[in-house]
């Protein structure tokens, strides 16, 4: 059972998995498949086409085919009059367990991992990949391609022009790495001596592929993998 407010438009192409909740107002465009147990709340826009000056701008509320898919998986809560546009080049996913709070926007192509947090007002650009335990603070902005590793957590306000290393600490404009995420590590199975190891390779700037390997593996390859699109 999913438990779809009236007032919502659900357009073709819309596929739900179980026990999913849609607020008032809120609009899936297909094609879309959502899996279990999100919450999705009023006033949410999932589907509109990616924000690329000249691209296609179909109606899809009306019965116009979508432009790129969208993939959410089990147990997100997208709050409030937060948006999630389709893919351009790929599909937009989302993992599990991420929160995406209140206005914040999820562009055309990007990619979301597991338990992934976007606070409220975060701008995201296009092809953007975000690793899974992530962490974007309030009103960020994210320049396009970029890509933040696993774990990191990226400060409130911060203007986020360059690729932040997993479980890395960066804030500020342009954002810059001050450090390990040192509570992400540590929750993540860390021992104390590889936390401390890892906050200062990020406080001095270096590779930290000796002791996060698995990490920086999927690092490179997401860096990879957006810079061909």
């Amino acid at each position: 059972m999913n438990r779809i407010h009236e007032t919502a438009i659900v357009g073709h192409g819309v596929v739900f998995g179980d026990g999913n909740v849609v607020g008032p107002f809120s609009v899936i465009l297909g094609p879309c498949r959502i899996g279990d147990g999100n919450w999705i709340g009023p006033n949410v826009v999932i589907g509109t086409p990616g924000e690329t000056r000249g691209g296609s701008h179909p109606a899809a509320w009306d019965g116009d085919e979508g432009v790129g898919p969208i993939e959410i998986g089990d147990r997100n809560v997208i709050r409030e009059f937060a948006t999630v546009q389709q893919g351009w080049v790929d599909a937009t996913r989302i993992g599990d367990d991420c929160y995406i709070m209140t206005k914040a926007h999820i562009p055309h192509d990007g990619q979301l991992g597991d338990s992934v947090t976007v606070s409220c007002s975060v701008m995201i650009g296009g092809h953007t990949v975000i690793g899974s335990g992530a962490n974007v603070g309030l009103g960020a902005v994210v320049h396009q391609k970029r890509v933040i590793g696993a774990g990191a957590m990226v400060g409130m306000g911060s203007v986020v022009t360059r690729d932040v290393p997993p479980f890395a600490m960066a804030y500020g404009s342009p954002a810059a790495t001050r450090g390990a995420n040192k509570i992400g590590l540590a929750r993540a199975g860390f021992d104390e001596a590889t936390v401390n190891a890892v906050d200062e390779l990020l406080r001095q700037g270096e590779d930290v592929s000796g002791l996060l390997p698995g990490e920086m593996r999927r690092f490179q390859e997401s860096i990879d993998r957006v810079a061909q699109h």
